[in-house]
């Protein structure tokens, strides 16, 4: 008798989800804790686990995505309207609770110059959201792998990646060492980061150096650490140009098997995430 083999499911999926509660994290970061009865679905075992998060345009009382165009629905979201399509941002899960079903999601306010930013400030209870996220834990948005022979760990992040970098100190090895550098915009961004990691971590401050550039405040932390280990990881993300200045001193200067330098670029200055997505799938297109 033959069987029927099923398909294996998307690993990723639309939740609709409503505004719980916010919390002032510092005077760059608000965090938003989203709930809803779909979230009894939302699976993900990463400490980076991205998503895509749509938001409502003003006056809209949720946000208007074409869920009936299927897998089309990206080509089919670009063809609205840009002033009633919603607002799509990728962003990271900071954390997913259980009894009640609540994702974390920390927002970086810039104010009135971006739609995230501005929706967030107003942001209240209630108020309706949609999450594009994962429904298989171990999933392809998950970056984080740390080897089973790496013997240390170097991790930098900005103020988006935060989130991530904060969940995957709490879960690195006892003991295993690890340098961290954290750059904000402000001092007062700072907040108390735990990890049972043999842990050295910094904070660069953009108020504390005004004179240096994000990706040269990095550079300059980075190349005067003395290297622990022989195997290290690196998780790198942030700005794009940063990352990827970064990850050229590793591997070559520092000679760090770039097999092992795990880099992302969140989010790039000067672009919209609709330009670098536009961007991305032109370039598939071509390819």
């Amino acid at each position: 008798m033959a069987t029927t083999l099923m398909p294996a499911p998307s690993p990723y999926r639309f939740f609709d989800v409503t505004v719980e509660r916010t919390c002032l994290m510092g005077p760059s970061t608000l965090r938003v804790t989203f709930a809803g009865a779909d979230l009894a679905r939302f699976a993900s075992l990463g400490c980076d686990q991205s998503l895509s998060l749509f938001l409502p345009r003003p006056g809209q009382a949720a946000p208007l995505v074409p869920l009936d165009a299927g897998d089309g629905w990206w080509a089919a979201w670009r063809a609205l309207d840009e002033d009633v399509r919603a607002v799509m941002r990728s962003y990271t899960l900071r954390a997913l609770r259980r009894d009640p079903d609540e994702i974390d999601i920390d927002f970086v306010l810039h104010g009135d110059l971006g739609p995230a930013s501005r929706w967030a400030a107003r942001a209240v209870p209630g108020q309706r959201a949609m999450v594009l996220g994962p429904q298989v834990a171990d999933n392809p948005s998950v970056r984080f792998r740390l080897p089973e022979d790496a013997d240390s760990v170097l991790i930098w992040a900005d103020e988006t990646a935060l989130p991530a970098a904060e969940a995957i100190l709490r879960t690195l090895p006892a003991g295993l060492p690890a340098d961290v550098w954290i750059d904000v915009p402000r001092t007062a961004d700072r907040r108390p980061l735990m990890t049972p990691a043999d842990a050295r971590i910094a904070w660069l401050a953009g108020d504390a150096a005004p004179g240096a550039a994000r990706g040269e405040r990095a550079l300059e932390a980075v190349r005067a650490a003395a290297r622990r280990g022989t195997r290290p990881y690196a998780w790198l993300a942030g700005e794009a140009s940063a990352v990827k200045a970064l990850r050229r001193l590793l591997v070559g200067e520092r000679g760090v098997d770039r097999r092992n330098v795990m880099f992302a670029g969140y989010w790039r200055t000067g672009a919209c995430e609709e330009d670098l997505r536009a961007q991305r799938a032109a370039k598939a297109a071509r390819t």
